[in-house]
C-alpha cells in the first residue's frame, strides 16, 4: 500500500509541475495524417459533376423557364392579355389630404400662393420617379373630414371625394398633365435653372388621358370654364354642402383665380424664358419668331 501511495503521490507531483492543457501545447501523436484523394472515375468524378456532354458540361446554363425540349409552362396555355401594356401605364404616387394639411400646418407650404407639383416636391416630404413612369401627384381623400385649408391646388389625379373636400372649403382644384421632360424640371427646378437653358413648352396630354384632362367633372385644365362652374354646383348638391362664392373683394381672390397656360410649367414663368442663377435675372426673348414658336 505504501508503494502505491508513493507512486500516486509522485504522479500527482508531476501533474502539478506540468502546464495546463491548451490549444497552444497540444501536439499530434506523430503519425502522418492520411489524405484521401479522389481519383479519376471514383464516385462519379470523371465528369466533375457536369454530366455527360451537352450544354451543362460546357457551362452554357439554361435560361429560366427552359424545360429541356418540352413545351414550356408559359407557352402551354393560351395567351390572356390581362397585363398587356402594364409596364407602360402611367403611375401617380399618392398624397393624402391629411398629409397636405400637415404640410400647410407646419409651414412647408404657403396656402396664400398657388400649390403645384413644384411646391409639393419642395417640401422634401413627397418624391416621385419619372423614370418609373410616375406622372405626378394622385391626391387621395384620406383625411377629407379634417381638411380645412382654402387653397388653389394643381394636381395630376384626383377623385370625386377629393375634389368635393377641397371645394367645400372654398378652394379650387385643377388636374393638369405634364410630360416627362416637364416632370424632371418640376422635380428639381434649381438643377434645371443652373444649366442655363430656356424653359420648354409643356406638351399636350397623350391619347390615353386626353378625356380625363378635358373633362369638367375631373376639373381638367383643358375643360370649358363654364362647364367647370356648373359641375362645381352639381358636386355641391350631390355631397350636400353650400358652395362658397369666390368674391372679388376676397384677399385670396387673385390666388384662387390664378391658372397656368396649357403650355406653361411654372407659375409666373413663360416658355422660352431663361432663369439665370448667377446674375439673379430672368432673360426674356424678344425675337418674334422665337416668341411665336413658344406660343404654339
Amino acid at each position: 500500500m505504501s508503494l502505491i501511495q508513493k507512486g500516486s503521490e509522485k504522479a500527482l507531483n508531476i501533474l502539478r509541475a506540468l502546464p495546463r492543457i491548451s490549444l497552444g501545447n497540444i501536439k499530434n501523436s506523430g503519425k502522418p495524417k492520411k489524405v484521401h484523394k479522389r481519383g479519376r472515375g471514383q464516385h462519379g468524378g470523371d465528369k466533375h459533376g457536369c454530366g455527360n456532354k451537352g450544354s451543362g458540361q460546357r457551362q452554357n446554363y439554361m435560361r429560366l423557364g427552359y424545360e429541356t425540349g418540352n413545351n414550356p409552362f408559359y407557352l402551354r396555355f393560351p395567351y390572356e392579355p390581362y397585363y398587356k401594356g402594364h409596364h407602360l401605364k402611367k403611375q401617380y404616387p399618392p398624397l393624402s389630404l391629411n398629409q397636405l394639411q400637415i404640410m400647410i400646418d407646419t409651414d412647408r407650404i404657403d396656402p396664400s400662393k398657388p400649390i403645384d407639383l413644384a411646391a409639393i416636391c419642395n417640401t422634401g416630404l413627397y418624391k416621385f420617379r419619372p423614370e418609373d413612369n410616375c406622372f405626378g401627384v394622385h391626391l387621395t381623400d384620406e383625411g377629407a373630414d379634417s381638411f380645412k385649408a382654402r387653397v388653389n391646388l394643381e394636381v395630376q389625379w384626383a377623385s370625386e371625394g377629393t375634389i368635393a373636400a377641397v371645394e367645400r372649403n372654398g378652394g379650387v382644384i385643377t388636374t393638369a398633365y405634364f410630360d416627362v421632360h416637364s416632370l424632371w424640371i418640376l422635380r428639381d427646378p434649381k438643377k434645371f435653372f443652373e444649366r442655363g437653358e430656356a424653359l420648354p413648352r409643356r406638351m399636350v396630354p397623350t391619347s390615353d388621358v386626353m378625356l380625363y384632362y378635358t373633362s369638367a367633372e375631373s376639373r381638367g385644365y383643358l375643360a370649358d370654364p363654364e362647364k367647370v362652374g356648373y359641375e362645381r354646383l352639381v358636386l355641391a348638391q350631390k355631397y350636400g354642402y353650400n358652395l362658397p362664392k369666390i368674391d372679388p373683394e376676397d384677399p385670396l381672390y387673385s390666388t384662387l383665380m390664378e391658372r397656368k397656360d396649357p403650355r406653361q410649367i411654372f407659375y409666373g414663368l413663360e416658355p422660352g424664358w431663361i432663369v439665370s442663377m448667377v446674375d439673379q435675372e430672368i432673360l426674356k426673348p424678344k425675337d418674334e419668331k422665337i416668341l411665336e414658336f413658344y406660343r404654339t
